[in-house]
């Protein structure tokens, strides 16, 4: 008996450090690079942004990057010094975060790269700028992460790389994690995409758990999360304030931009009119946190619908994809199509409204959207990949964009 109680003090213990030891792994940062991560700061077709993290014995970060080769050993790097932000949080302590912009690269090309601090490397990744002219690409939209990331939204992000490994990036709706200034939170969603984040670039646009009361802002309302900037970056071709979280970027003959909907709302206003007066791209896809169209029941966001709306509807914006809300809806309408999605595992009632032509609640999904020349085809996945929505957006010449229903009313 005596023994038993030994072997199962021993056996808590084991478990309690192993806990602790994947909860470090996430937080605790060392001199190899980790939250390696592609965005893109400026034109997608000839250059590459890339953010990663070590600790602060690294005191000079590289990067090195080439045309990738069918053979490891004919790659002949050029080496670029990386910009270092040092960086602490309560968890996380003393890091530092280094980034580093490719310019002058050759559109539609694959290329290898690595970053380290000349001893200390990762392994070589793979990225392939955008082309020039509109062809034909796919991507993966998710709405909230949020909660419970490692355990449950994980699975979501496999399974929709899984289903979509030619994706030319993923983009995320807001609410990202669950709490704005939480270094583990950040490691849990930064380590469920894995190396996919440093071959495939992430868009992202902040939600109000990026928000944080630690922080302030000009008004005295929360604040973005200290790690927003120096783990993302974003073009800073935004309004004053709002700069690298309301931005847009240019690929393939689609306009996305991404508005910041927690704060400065009427500024983003006219940058965004003068933004889509002279978008020369052939679609618009907008995305931000909060829905115009609300479905989950007591919540409204009259005032940015009153504010954005007219805009959407005077240029015609081909897609808005949201979060926030916790549940599925989307409308039915022609025109401007609008999405609201969860991809985590926390959920909010649905309040079945007119406006939705398709809706959900409990369910964790992830969405496909594929564009080729003037069609647009969007598809919504569960997490063990089973089609729940899917519509085409046709455009046409002048007018409203016919939509076509592909999941019929029997299979609701």
């Amino acid at each position: 008996m005596r023994h038993k109680k030994y072997y199962s003090a021993l056996f808590t213990i084991s478990v309690k450090v192993f806990f602790c030891f994947v909860v470090l792994s996430f937080i605790a940062a060392s001199p190899y690079p980790d939250r390696v991560v592609l965005t893109w700061a400026g034109d997608p077709s000839d250059s590459q942004a890339v953010t990663w993290r070590t600790d602060r014995s690294v005191q000079r970060a590289l990067a090195q990057i080439a045309v990738a080769e069918e053979n490891g050993h004919d790659i002949r790097p050029t080496e670029v010094e990386a910009a270092t932000t040092p960086f602490s949080s309560e968890l996380g302590g003393e890091v530092c975060y280094h980034s580093v912009n490719f310019n002058g690269l050759l559109p539609g090309t694959t290329y290898a790269y690595r970053v380290g601090d000349g001893e200390v490397w990762t392994e070589w990744f793979h990225f392939r700028t955008a082309s020039r002219k509109p062809e034909p690409f796919s991507f993966i939209y998710f709405g909230d992460a949020q909660a419970d990331i490692k355990t449950y939204w994980s699975r979501i992000f496999h399974q929709a790389f899984r289903h979509a490994p030619d994706a030319a990036f993923t983009l995320h709706a807001g609410d990202l994690i669950n709490r704005a200034e939480n270094d583990e939170q950040w490691g849990e969603w930064f380590n469920a995409p894995g190396w996919v984040n440093a071959s495939v670039p992430v868009i992202a646009t902040p939600g109000n758990h990026e928000y944080s009361r630690d922080r302030y802002a000009e008004s005295g309302s929360p604040g973005l999360s200290s790690f927003w900037q120096p783990q993302f970056a974003f073009p800073q071709n935004g309004p004053e304030g709002v700069k690298e979280s309301c931005y847009y970027i240019d690929y393939q003959g689609v306009r996305i931009i991404s508005l910041n909907s927690n704060e400065k709302q009427e500024e983003q206003e006219q940058w965004l009119r003068d933004l889509l007066s002279h978008n020369t791209q052939k679609w618009t896809i907008i995305t931000f946190h909060h829905p115009i169209f609300s479905p989950k029941a007591g919540r409204d966001n009259e005032e940015l619908r009153d504010l954005w709306k007219p805009l959407f509807d005077e240029f015609k914006v081909d897609l808005v994809l949201t979060g926030h809300d916790h549940t599925y809806a989307r409308t039915h309408s022609e025109g401007t199509a609008y999405i609201v999605s969860v991809s985590g595992p926390k959920f909010y009632q649905l309040d079945k409204q007119e406006w939705m032509h398709r809706s959900a609640e409990k369910l964790q999904l992830y969405q496909i959207i594929r564009i080729d020349s003037g069609e647009l085809v969007y598809e919504a996945y569960t997490a063990t990949g089973r089609l729940y929505d899917k519509f085409t957006l046709e455009k046409q010449e002048g007018g409203k964009n016919l939509l076509m229903e592909e999941i019929s009313d029997a299979t609701m």
